[in-house]
């Protein structure tokens, strides 16, 4: 396929991550982790609202009574449709001074998953964590150095997972309950074309993955892990896609420009921008987070 791709929001986000659509309202949330902010985007009107958060946040979920469950370098808390913190739910697990959260989203059961990363990067320090309905954190997978690219598939038995740096695409059984089996590889990538970061499952159970550094999407298979279509991107860096729109089949992706020199954003002057593309499949409506 002939894929066009648009720039359709200048964010210039330092570290643009984490995009959900809204059914319910049609439009697109994402963050900017490093310029902490929860970014607002309504594609029909144009509208683009910045909500300034205190610390940096790495992933969020739509909550079903309202607002939004977010992980925030120092934990896990809930914010009101403004994006101001109305409660404080769980300490980081890790060390917050080196550790903070990344990439995450809610699973179809109203839980909300949340990974992080360690910064020093000089070991796997970072977790992968489950908020229950009843706001309690559990730490389920650990030996991750930067937790990204998680998606379940559309019959919910698989939970999957990258870990950015090491360049490997995971997956997890997963029960009703929420409880993780073994994981097991499900590809490695060698650098070349990218690294795998944030990504979504589609509504026939194709993993699309941002690669990081790579300047491109990919598509696989989830069988065997083979990569079957890519989408060439006009940024170097993209972090993650969501699928949007009203039949979602809007592939919403965030970029980086985060620590690039003037050389390279001169090169990639788009580096930090909302990008969107038109794909033939459907994606899967996000889930809501639910209290009990």
């Amino acid at each position: 396929m002939n894929y066009q791709v648009k720039n359709v929001l200048a964010a210039q986000a330092e570290l643009g991550e984490c995009p959900v659509w809204s059914v319910r309202e049609q439009v697109l949330y994402f963050v900017d982790i490093l310029a902490p902010a929860l970014h607002r985007f309504d594609p029909q009107s144009g509208e683009h609202k910045v909500m300034p958060i205190p610390e940096h946040i790495g992933c969020f979920g739509l909550n079903e009574q309202g607002g939004f469950v977010a992980a925030l370098r120092s934990g896990v808390v809930l914010l009101d449709e403004e994006g101001k913190i109305t409660r404080r739910v769980a300490d980081n697990p890790g060390e917050a001074a080196f550790s903070r959260f990344n990439d995450g989203r809610v699973d179809r059961h109203g839980r909300f998953w949340c990974g992080s990363l360690w910064e020093p990067q000089d070991r796997n320090g970072g977790k992968l964590c489950r908020l229950d309905e009843h706001l309690r954190l559990t730490v389920e997978a650990e030996d991750i150095k930067i937790s990204n690219g998680l998606a379940f598939s559309p019959d919910d038995q698989w939970m999957y997972h990258t870990d950015t740096p090491n360049g490997v695409l995971y997956r997890y059984p997963i029960d009703d309950k929420g409880d993780i089996g073994p994981r097991e590889v499900l590809r490695r990538f060698e650098g070349k074309g990218g690294l795998p970061d944030g990504a979504a499952v589609d509504s026939e159970g194709f993993y699309w993955s941002a690669m990081f550094d790579g300047g491109r999407i990919v598509r696989i298979n989830p069988e065997d892990g083979e990569i079957v279509d890519e989408i060439k991107l006009p940024v170097r860096w993209p972090t993650m896609v969501a699928f949007g729109g009203p039949e979602l089949k809007t592939l919403y992706i965030t970029s980086s420009r985060e620590d690039r020199s003037a050389e390279e954003l001169a090169t990639w002057p788009q580096s930090g921008d909302l990008l969107a593309v038109e794909v033939d499949v459907a994606g899967l409506p996000e889930p809501l987070y639910r209290m009990a």
